[in-house]
């Protein structure tokens, strides 16, 4: 499909969104431990979704296997991923964190050619995976047969959930049919009543201190705008510009997080940090193959 100007905008801000999600969550993560802001974020959004639900007219029913599946869902899509960037993000930058996150497609890559029959990996993915994985070697470096410091296990978590997001991508072809909000509003609900136990037990928030308003605030975005809203707008985006299109903000979203962190937080990168993400960003050029025919 042909992307329109339209198209472009919402990809761009699309990109900026979720860019900014790591702005957020490492400002938040200095107060809230990760489990209790994962569940702020995903309750937070799925209250927003299931309001936004109430005034859309639709006739999708869900049936009880399709619950069971929207847990299934919310915990490879919400509560892994989530919960491991917010926990590496309390080591590592904005920048650094997105960077990992671009191995996304990577994973879902080598997931879906041992999972499925019809999704199998060629040469040229091939490659781009063997490009992605030696950005990571450059990313995580020698320190990671250097005492396993605390940043090579952060850097280790959010590649942990990566591969969440991989599996999430390969089970959720299992809602084809599904109008889009329904899921995103099915797994955040979801992973809400699973984590809810698991905070309170785990976190006790009641005994935490009262946040700050920065962190206030960037819960709300990270829930409201970084989720509930941009949910809509990327499935808007995969109605109007179909799945490949859409698939290109993960191209968008490392620039859009580095330029903010370096903006709001101060963060630089170092040398090593630059060339992982060329390789990464090579590694998913040579997969998404349109760049290379055109050349």
């Amino acid at each position: 499909m042909k992307m329109q100007t339209k198209d472009w905008a919402a990809l761009g801000l699309l990109s900026l969104i979720w860019g900014a999600t790591f702005l957020f969550g490492r400002i938040a993560i200095a107060e809230l431990p990760p489990l209790t802001l994962t569940l702020a974020r995903v309750a937070i959004a799925a209250i927003v979704l299931n309001i936004v639900l109430m005034f859309m007219s639709t006739n999708y029913r869900q049936t009880q296997t399709m619950w069971t599946n929207f847990a299934i869902m919310g915990v490879l899509n919400n509560i892994i991923p989530f919960g491991l960037i917010f926990y590496g993000q309390q080591e590592i930058g904005a920048g650094l964190a997105s960077i990992i996150n671009a191995m996304t497609p990577i994973w879902t890559l080598i997931i879906a050619h041992l999972a499925t029959s019809d999704e199998k990996m060629s040469g040229q993915k091939t490659l781009g995976i063997l490009f992605g994985f030696a950005g990571v070697g450059v990313l995580i470096g020698l320190d990671a047969f250097d005492g396993f410091g605390s940043s090579v296990v952060a850097q280790i978590a959010v590649l942990g959930a990566t591969i969440s997001y991989g599996f999430a991508a390969v089970f959720g072809r299992r809602f084809v049919g599904v109008p889009p909000v329904q899921t995103a509003r099915g797994q955040l609900t979801m992973s809400s009543l699973i984590l809810l136990p698991l905070t309170l037990f785990i976190d006790q928030p009641w005994a935490l201190q009262i946040p700050s308003l920065p962190t206030i605030l960037s819960v709300l975005a990270l829930a409201i705008v970084c989720t509930a809203f941009a949910y809509i707008l990327y499935f808007r985006i995969l109605q109007s510009a179909g799945a490949v299109n859409a698939a290109l903000v993960t191209f968008l979203i490392p620039p859009s997080a580095i330029l903010l962190g370096i903006l709001f937080l101060g963060e630089t990168l170092v040398l090593r940090e630059i060339t992982g993400i060329v390789l990464i960003m090579t590694g998913l050029i040579i997969i998404d193959g349109r760049l290379m025919k055109r050349t």
